[in-house]
């Protein structure tokens, strides 16, 4: 009788050909391939609802804000450079793009309820809305805006008095953020009066 001890390869067959570690082996293979097809498939439906044509998919966005985008410079402009809806409501950092999606249900909720389903709800709504942006988007230093936007690459020679005192003045002092002066610059100013904790 041999005192030979089994080679690297025979264990290892042995490990799988065993009916409990062949089972486990297997498990881990199918759980992998799930995992790669369940998260390929997430990314690729968060960057659907990422493009612009999911955004004003709903009417209430198509014939309200997406119509007043139409009308200003970040939707038509000499250069040719269009901001779409996600550009500036959606962070492109992963984790901050989550948050985002998970706040939007409530939006996504209105549709559904109705709350905001006809032009007359919706406008009853929009100061409400409008505020809760503005909030969000100050909270954040107005992130999406400096995605295009850098106070430190204008050129403010080639700007006027105002916004030449003003972007300086709020370069070197860091108080104020875009969404401070620039409420309205892609959608109209919605009325405020009766919006809670609104005081501007």
């Amino acid at each position: 009788m041999s005192d030979k001890k089994p080679g690297a390869i025979s264990r290892m067959w042995g490990t799988l050909t065993s009916p409990a570690k062949a089972a486990l082996g297997v498990l881990l293979l199918v759980g992998f391939i799930a995992g790669v097809i369940f998260w390929g498939g997430f990314n690729t439906a968060l960057e659907k609802t990422n493009e612009e044509s999911f955004c004003i998919s709903c009417h209430e966005m198509r014939d309200n804000v997406f119509v007043e985008l139409k009308e200003t410079i970040h939707y038509t402009n000499r250069s040719g450079v269009r901001a779409t809806c996600p550009d500036c409501h959606v962070p492109r950092e992963w984790v901050y793009k989550i948050i985002r999606k998970i706040q939007a249900s409530k939006e996504v909720w209105g549709k559904i309820t109705g709350v905001i389903d006809t032009r007359e709800k919706f406008l009853e709504h929009r100061g409400v809305m409008a505020a809760r942006e503005w909030a969000r988007m100050k909270a954040n230093d107005s992130r999406e805006c400096r995605n295009c936007h850098d106070l430190e690459s204008m050129d403010y020679t080639e700007q006027g008095s105002r916004a030449f005192k003003e972007h300086e003045s709020a370069l070197a002092t860091g108080e104020k953020t875009c969404i401070d002066c620039h409420k309205g610059i892609a959608h109209q100013l919605p009325d405020m009066a009766g919006v809670e904790g609104w005081d501007k």
